[in-house]
């Protein structure tokens, strides 16, 4: 089911070479879709960079701020989504509403239209967290 609502997922987002679920409190890729065949290795370096990039200590600095700032004294996280563009390619990063550990990473040609992008990626998160 999982490896489903990925494959249904990339069809859905506009220009996708790949979807991938992280895990960023253990740093393991779940699961991942794209159209070309990637090394381990590589896979496991975007793993990690999510991990970095939602809960790297300069993020959880900040987000700590933000908590103490405004009084606040959950464990939620505050940084929900993240986009990335890089010279060919958008990246988005969506973490799971219910399982705050996880991250879905969109990868698009930067030809894509960047809202259709972003709806359309937002559009299948709740299969995908229904699916983890």
């Amino acid at each position: 089911m999982a490896a489903k609502s990925v494959m249904e997922a990339q069809a859905l987002v506009p220009d996708c070479v790949a979807v991938g679920v992280v895990d960023v409190e253990s740093g393991l890729l779940l699961d991942v879709k794209t159209v070309d065949s990637h090394p381990s290795e590589v896979l496991d370096l975007v793993a990690a960079a999510t991990g970095d990039l939602f809960q790297g200590p300069n993020v959880s600095a900040i987000e700590n701020h933000f908590k103490k700032a405004r009084g606040v004294s959950t464990d939620a996280r505050y940084f929900q989504e993240i986009m990335v563009n890089s010279t060919h390619l958008i990246h988005v990063f969506i973490r799971m509403k219910k399982k705050q550990s996880q991250v879905v990473v969109f990868v698009c040609r930067n030809s894509a239209n960047i809202g259709m992008v972003l709806s359309k990626a937002r559009l299948a998160m709740p299969a995908l967290e229904a699916a983890f």
